[in-house]
């Protein structure tokens, strides 16, 4: 891979440069691993410890560590370090994965009633159903499937084995990683008489704009509704959405989470891993869940919600959770108490 000199990456990406232009940087990396060929950065100032030790070529700052950074070397001085960073590795990024090369892999199978862009990508064993639209630039990844009257909008990338069941719709410059499925059934069944009577699942899933979804997530199909997920929505590894979900523009989900059926998520939320959401439940928008926090009921205005409970026999946790609810009441009228004891 080509490196780079410290002045093409300020010109490129803006920032403040202090110190030798032509310095040449061949890998970005962490602080402390770093040699004096990595461009590194600090974001969190709880390791700001690492910064006069680093062997780095070079480190983005923010302005309060501009002089610490400049006691040890280079130094590109920016407002905000983690943004600067994701764009770095973007641009990186560009410069040094392998270049897409349109056309149908000769083991594709592609039903003659599909529209597939002349300029679009789909690799070996990948299969596009009757209907299917696959948009300008987009690309389906090896042994990938899309559906019957499935729609990826144009710049989006499907990579190897992303399924998308009958009538999922993607927007554009969307990115699904390996084993993701989209549109398949959601947990519906209605008892009777001891066993389950299966409710098909008659909706869609519609996914907007930049969206990103990690391997092995499973987004289901509407049971009459549709699946929603917003525009900018990330959603890490191994998530499950419940069929009738809405997802707000802009949410991030971290891995493992599970959200039921029916719940609706605002936007700008962000939920953490191993988080879990139940049923029917409302997000306002810009409401934060700590992970491994479980939402059972609806959350009404913005702010950081946090916290687990054991669990019991219904009965017990709802009596205990109850009295652990009035905790504070509780403490308040004993320190009053207190006060009036002689």
């Amino acid at each position: 891979m080509a490196d780079v000199v410290l002045g093409e990456i300020s010109e490129r990406l803006g920032g403040e440069l202090i110190g030798d232009a032509a310095t040449r940087i061949s890998a970005i990396g962490p602080l402390e691993s770093a040699t004096p060929a990595t461009i590194a950065f600090l974001a969190n100032p709880k390791y700001a410890r690492h910064l006069a030790s680093s062997r780095a070529g070079c480190v983005i700052v923010a302005p309060a560590f501009r002089e610490a950074a400049l006691a040890r070397g280079a130094a590109i001085v920016t407002p905000d370090p983690y943004l600067y960073f994701a764009h770095l590795t973007q641009w990186w990024a560009e410069r040094t994965r392998p270049a897409r090369v349109a056309g149908v892999h000769a083991t594709a199978r592609i039903d003659a009633t599909a529209d597939v862009a002349a300029d679009a990508t789909i690799g070996p064993f990948a299969v596009i159903e009757s209907g299917a639209s696959i948009g300008a630039g987009a690309s389906v990844g090896a042994h990938g499937f899309v559906g019957r009257d499935c729609r990826v909008g144009a710049g989006t990338r499907l990579a190897p084995r992303v399924t998308l069941l009958f009538e999922t719709t993607l927007g554009e410059r969307c990115i699904v990683h390996p084993g993701a499925v989209l549109g398949s059934d959601g947990f519906g069944f209605a008892p009777d008489r001891g066993h389950w009577e299966k409710i098909e699942q008659l909706g869609r899933v519609r996914v907007g704009d930049d969206v990103e979804i990690g391997a092995n997530s499973c987004i289901d199909r509407g049971a009459a509704g549709d699946t929603v997920i917003g525009d900018g929505v990330k959603i890490d590894n191994l998530v499950q959405i419940g069929h009738n979900v809405q997802i707000g523009a802009h949410t991030a989900i971290a891995g493992c989470v599970g959200i039921a059926g029916s719940s609706t998520s605002g936007a700008h939320c962000m939920i953490g891993g191993g988080a879990g959401v139940s049923g029917h439940v409302k997000i306002a928008d810009y409401v934060v869940v700590g992970g491994a926090t479980q939402i059972t009921r609806s959350i009404v205005k913005a702010g950081f919600y946090s916290g687990s409970f054991p669990f019991d026999d219904n009965a017990s946790w709802e009596k205990n959770a109850a009295t652990l609810r009035n905790l504070h009441a509780l403490r308040e009228r004993v320190k009053a108490l207190e006060k009036k004891t002689p």
